[in-house]
Order: C-alpha cells, then structure tokens, then sequence
C-alpha cells in the first residue's frame, strides 16, 4: 500500500493558537518530515552530557530534558486526539496543562538517551498512525474545550512543535551553553 500523502490543513482546521506550529512546517512530504525530525532532535541533543541537558537557561524554564519529555507528553497526546477524530469519536477530550505535566514528571532523574528513545519510540508511533489513515479519516474532526481541529491538523501541529522547540533548544539553550563553555575555557 502507498504511503499517505497528508495534505496541508487550511484554517478552518484547527483552533488559532495552532497557526503558531502550522505555519512552521515546510510543504512536502509530512511524514518523511516527521521521520526526518526524530533524528535531528537526536543529533541536535545526543552529545550533551548528562549536566548539560540538566540546563535551564533561567530559573522558572524547563530544563532540556523536560523539554524532550515535553516533546514525547504532546506528540501523545496530540496522536491520541487524531486518532479519537479519525475514528469518529464524538467526545469533547480534556485539554491538558503541559506545565502540570512537566512538574508531575521525573524527566530530570532519566538518562538524556532514555528520554530521546522514548521520543524516537512516541515518534514511530505517531507515524504509523497517521500513514495508516485515509483522506477521509485524515478530514475528521473532533473537539476539544479551545475548540475543533482536524486528525490532519493535529499532525501538522506535531510537525511544528517540534520544530518550534528545537529552534527554542537551538537559541537559548545549547547558545548559552556554548558561550558559558567558550568563557569558562578561556
């Protein structure tokens, strides 16, 4: 069987604040996009050591293992949203307080590879899903208490979350870990 090709969502798609990551996937290939993503996040993280991906760049921020298991916790759960719509479910499904998410965790006592594994795994999952899903399915909504998306929306909005995350990794984490390395070798 081919492989899906998963059209762009318009913006009757999907709630507002989604534009955010929507806008920031490029055209083409979504899953092989997604395919893609696993291993530059994988390649953008790997070296740090274990005190490294301890790093917040501010006191109330994340640290750059919560927010790989951040990345894991939304991409979940936006699969299991799509999957919900493709499949008819007519439920309004729970929103969910990622920073609840985050503080419940126990992302910073894990192995940084264990944390990026398990994405790497959630990613696998994620695209299994959605490459097994018709245009029909793909075009279902559903709803959730900000409002009515798309299965393919909720793709796109994976697609772009990571995407945002791994420029906010890029900017403000591993640049001020860079300089603080540059500075402490001099």
């Amino acid at each position: 069987m081919p492989r899906v090709r998963i059209a762009r969502p318009d913006a009757t798609e999907y709630v507002e604040y989604f534009h955010r990551y929507i806008s920031l996937v490029p055209d083409g290939d979504l899953l092989e996009l997604l395919d893609k993503q696993a291993l530059e996040t994988r390649t953008l993280l790997g070296p740090l050591s274990e005190n490294d991906a301890g790093f917040r760049y501010a006191p109330d921020k994340w640290s750059i293992k919560e927010v790989v298991g951040h990345l894991a916790d939304t991409e979940r759960v936006m699969s299991y949203r799509a999957m919900c719509f493709a499949r008819g479910d007519e439920t309004v499904l729970p929103s969910f307080d990622e920073n609840a998410f985050v503080k419940a965790s126990r992302f910073n006592e894990r192995q940084l590879s264990s944390l990026l594994a398990e994405l790497g795994t959630v990613r696998g999952a994620t695209i299994a899903l959605f490459d097994g899903l018709s245009d029909d399915e793909l075009l279902r909504r559903g709803r959730t208490p900000a409002g009515e998306n798309s299965a393919r929306a909720l793709a796109y909005v994976i697609a772009g979350h990571e995407r945002h995350h791994q420029q906010v990794l890029r900017d403000r984490y591993l640049t001020t870990l860079r300089a603080g390395s540059a500075a402490g070798a001099r």
